[in-house]
């Protein structure tokens, strides 16, 4: 089965003066396409570039792009195979709790 990762912003923290985003808040939703999800949410801060891209002229994508590139590539793979870890032990537990009467 395929999982699917959405990678979304929840929010972001700036300077009101420039808006120079110094934080941004992130989900990472996983599915199997059936009746399987997991997620996961984060936060990271960013350090001031030499440019600033107006906070108006921002979009979801960009943030991502940031996020993930902050993160780096090992850690991102590390967050989806989590979650799709969760996924697999909801589609076959492999433990399980109650009483046998």
């Amino acid at each position: 089965m395929t999982t699917t990762f959405t990678w979304a912003i929840a929010n972001l923290e700036r300077e009101t003066a420039d808006g120079f985003v110094y934080t941004a808040h992130y989900t990472v939703n996983a599915t199997d396409g059936e009746a399987y999800s997991a997620g996961a949410y984060g936060s990271i801060g960013f350090e001031r570039p030499e440019e600033l891209i107006p906070f108006d002229n921002l979009t979801q994508e960009i943030v991502i792009e940031w996020v993930k590139e902050k993160l780096g590539e090992e850690q991102v793979e590390k967050v989806e195979t989590a979650l799709e870890s969760q996924i697999d032990e909801k589609r076959a537990p492999t433990k399980a709790s109650g009483t046998p009467w």
